[in-house]
């Protein structure tokens, strides 16, 4: 039986940058597939004698059909990965702007802006519904691969993956987190005039915001409340967990932490990734 993903999300969030990124990785890939024709296509790819072992669907537009026909494909015994991939509308609107394209849904809304907020609505149950969220407005393209590459490069049926992500505060809350943490109750290596210009990499950050009772304790807490729940999302059939760590900035705190939260949840066998989205701010 093939394994399958099925891509959805905001029209210029990155859908295609994405599917390329599968068929680089040896999957099948069939783009701006109507929904109506996914339980056939998934169903030509489970007979016997095909040779199509991983299946991406880049879903087309009718998305009031989308979730029924996902639902119809796992009744039937498939499982089925929901890949949706968002971004902030005023990213959408200056990715428009740069490839002067027009919105699929520019008939039905006055405006881009208004497609955009249109199309969100619209699916917002898929979204809801997804494996996977990648908020892909922070993310370039090499960003967005090593995410893809980290999620579908090998089998994920039966793994959980974790990305632990930090971010700052002042930058707004990720879109795709599913546990926020704010870490700003803890020493601020901001107001070090020698560890200001460094970043949560850096030992001296690490050692000024985790060798202390505050940072230590908080630490080993975090670690046994994440590790206590893996096992709970695995069993409601979760693939995917994305869990942020939050400060001012991004640069020092969050970083430090979630660095240590990934590198302790590895120790402990767990397929877990950092990524740092404001770092560099």
């Amino acid at each position: 039986m093939a394994e399958i993903v099925l891509i959805t999300g905001l029209s210029g969030a990155g859908r295609s940058g994405a599917a390329d990124v599968l068929e680089d990785l040896g999957w099948y890939v069939v783009d701006n597939l109507p929904t109506t024709l996914i339980p056939t296509i998934i169903d030509l790819a489970a007979k016997p004698g095909s040779d199509i072992g991983r299946l991406a669907l880049v879903a087309g537009r009718n998305h009031d059909e989308l979730l029924s026909r996902v639902g119809e494909v796992r009744a039937s015994g498939h499982e089925v990965t929901v890949l949706f991939l968002d971004a902030s509308t005023a990213e959408i609107v200056r990715r428009y702007d740069a490839t002067r394209r027009r919105h699929p849904l520019a008939d039905q809304a006055d405006g881009l802006v208004e497609s955009i907020d249109l199309e969100r609505r619209q699916l917002d149950p898929a979204r809801v519904a997804a494996d996977l969220v990648i908020d892909t407005t922070d993310l370039n393209v090499h960003q967005l691969k090593e995410r893809l590459v980290a999620a579908f490069a090998e089998s994920t049926v039966s793994r959980l993956q974790v990305s632990v992500e930090s971010f700052g505060f002042k930058h707004g809350l990720p879109l795709d987190a599913d546990i926020v943490m704010d870490v700003r109750f803890l020493p601020n290596p901001h107001w070090q005039p020698d560890l200001r210009p460094l970043t949560g990499h850096d030992p001296k950050v690490r050692d000024h915001v985790l060798e202390t009772a505050a940072g230590s304790d908080f630490v080993d807490r975090f670690e046994d409340l994440i590790a206590s729940l893996l096992p709970q999302y695995e069993k409601e059939g979760r693939s995917y967990l994305t869990v942020a760590v939050g400060c001012t900035g991004g640069r020092h705190r969050s970083v430090a932490i979630a660095e240590e939260l990934a590198a302790r949840l590895r120790a402990r066998g767990v397929a877990v990734r950092a990524n740092h989205r404001d770092v560099a701010r």
